[in-house]
Formats: structure tokens, sequence, C-alpha cells
């Protein structure tokens, strides 16, 4: 390592020298030619990029129909979501794109997607806010081919529910097109009289259900393989002519 004596010193890359600091003196040294990577190593990269790639898609496919504001962390906290998951999508139910206020605010009981679907919003008592009078709920619906890296369809649904009286709960239809996996958000803003409030308390985004879509079942018959029949062959059996003898005299 060389240390920097210069007037102006650095830290960080600059061409094929970094520049860092240590116990408050600023040193140089090369970077490596060739980096020599762990099997282990290699399979934290890999798995880090598909879970990048992933997260990509879904933020991208839901930002377009979001109305609040994402936390700054959001980006890292569904990487690591989807490196934990291991390929199991599944388990990125329950994130929330504002970590501070989730949608369990406003909603005791958590909504359920059925398979033909539906979104259920079952019946329960919706927590009241001070100067919030109604509260916009929000439906996004996208469906992600994961294999070709497309969003192949969306869906967004609407609908303003008034705290102050009795929620009788309602089913959802969502109509997504397209193959891969569908993941449905649920948004709620607090509405106060003069328009949506900008209170992160009252902005929730989660993604509330993930189904992937299913397979066609195919039907497997068994065969087996055709016997050849030969048919034996007819033996040769000689016919027996007795001779007769002829003695001469």
């Amino acid at each position: 390592m060389a240390k920097q004596t210069s007037i102006m010193t650095f830290t960080g890359k600059l061409g094929n020298v970094i520049g860092y600091q240590r116990r408050g003196e600023y040193f140089l040294r090369r970077m490596p030619e060739i980096v020599h990577q762990t099997i282990a190593t290699q399979q934290a990269a890999k798995r880090f990029g598909i879970a990048s790639q992933r997260a990509a898609l879904i933020r991208h496919a839901v930002y377009s129909h979001l109305d609040i504001r994402n936390d700054s962390n959001h980006v890292n906290r569904l990487n690591k979501l989807l490196i934990r998951a291991a390929g199991n999508t599944g388990d990125i139910t329950g994130f929330r794109f504002n970590q501070h206020t989730s949608i369990n605010r406003f909603f005791s009981v958590a909504p359920k997607l059925f398979r033909d679907g539906r979104l259920h919003l079952p019946s329960q008592y919706i927590a009241c806010y001070q100067g919030i009078t109604a509260l916009e709920v929000k439906v996004i619906a996208v469906r992600v081919n994961f294999v070709t890296r497309q969003v192949t369809g969306t869906d967004a649904i609407v609908m303003t529910i008034d705290p102050s009286v009795p929620f009788n709960g309602t089913d959802i239809p969502l109509d997504v097109p397209g193959n891969g996996t569908l993941i449905v958000t649920l948004q709620v803003r607090g509405i106060h009289q003069d328009g949506a409030s900008n209170n992160r308390r009252y902005l929730a985004a989660d993604i509330v259900a993930v189904m992937d879509q299913e397979r066609p079942k195919s039907r497997y018959t068994r065969t087996y393989p055709k016997r050849t029949r030969y048919k034996a062959a007819k033996a040769f059996v000689p016919a027996y002519i007795p001779l007769t003898t002829i003695q001469r005299e």
C-alpha cells in the first residue's frame, strides 16, 4: 500500500487505483486484476441477481398504479425478502411499500384471494381516525411472468369506504389476463374533507396475496410396448413308409 501525501486526498476508485482511509490517514492500493470467487460467493451472487430481477419486475408493475410514496428503503427490503424466499414468491405476502404504515391500521381482518379471481374483504369494524372522513381503497392486481421477464396483465379497482358506518364486506372481481404469477396489492388512503391525506400514517400499500397460475393437468396414459408374436415354424416330420422285404428264391 502507498500513503497519500498530497494536499488533496480521496477515497474510492480512481482508474485502477483505490483510495481508502485507515486510522485517520489516507492510503492507495491497486485494484486486483483477477478476483477469485468461491463457489459459495458465486451462488450468492446468482441468487442476488435473480431476486433483484424479480423485485424490479414487481415494483415497476405496481408503480404505475400506486398513489402513495414508497419509503426510501423499499427496494432493498423487497430484494432481501425475495432472496430469503428462495424462489417461493408467495413469501412476499405482507410486504409494505410504505414500511411506516400497514393496511392492518385500517382493516383488522385480512382480505382473501380466491382461485376464481375474487378478492374478498370480510365484514369487520373499520377504525376511525380524527379528521379522516373516508377511506379510498384501491386494489392493484398484476400478473408477472418471471420466466419471460414480462408483465402480462394489470387491473386496478377503486372504491370508497365510510368508516363511520358498519362495513359488511365485499367481493372485488379481478380480471388480469396473461400467463404468470398473480400479485395483488391493497392500497388504502385516508381522505380528509379537502382531499387525500399526505400523512404517511394514513397511507398504506401492502401485497396481500400471491397466486401462481395453475398448470393444466395432463392426462397420463400408461402405454406398453406391443408384443411381437412369432408363429412357431412347423417341424418337418418325415413320413414313415414301411419297407417290404422281398426275398428272392
